[in-house]
């Protein structure tokens, strides 16, 4: 979700110098923590509010494997009212960077620079992890089917007893006077 937020971390804060673990070779790992208080444009199409987690970073013959275990704070909008509210999402990372690059068709890399750009795979999975049905709440009354009036914020004068114009003939049905 696109949001104007004029004070956006770059996703450069996202790439990570793995040089050093490159060096050590296969077998050595390094643990550290993520904890972005700050937002942060990943995408053009993505601002995530705050990250905090654990990242480990392990060397494997073929690249760096990345694994975290983050919590995620994004701005989303609620399927039945259309408010937007801020969503916490769980978000496991196991993905395995390259080291050199391959020819075949691996989307996540480490280049001769020796960064490693997580903001590509974070984005996947935030975007996989939103595509579910949100609420800004368990109760959200959602917004009324004649007048749009959100009923999570007042009432509307339509009549209550809206029936979808598809299911009208169900309740003919149902009404033993008709």
């Amino acid at each position: 979700m696109k949001t104007n937020n004029p004070i956006a971390l770059n996703k450069r804060v996202l790439k990570v110098n793995v040089g050093f673990l490159l060096s050590d070779g296969p077998g050595h790992q390094h643990d550290s923590r993520l904890d972005i208080e700050e937002p942060i444009k990943v995408a053009d199409d993505l601002l995530i509010n705050k990250i905090e987690g654990k990242l480990r970073l392990s060397r494997m013959k073929e690249g760096i494997l990345v694994q975290a275990d983050l919590k995620v704070q994004v701005d989303t909008q609620c399927n039945r009212c259309l408010d937007t509210f801020q969503e916490e999402l769980d978000i496991e990372l196991e993905e395995l960077y390259a080291y050199p690059r391959p020819i075949g068709q691996s989307e996540f890399w480490i280049g001769a620079d020796t960064m490693l750009d997580l903001a590509p795979l974070l984005r996947a999975e935030v975007i996989i992890a939103m595509s579910h049905k949100t609420l800004c709440r368990p109760d959200c009354q959602g917004l009324c089917p004649t007048c749009g009036t959100n009923l999570n914020t007042g009432s509307c004068d339509c009549d209550t007893d809206y029936i979808d114009p598809r299911l009208a003939k169900l309740r003919e049905l149902l009404d033993p006077n008709e």
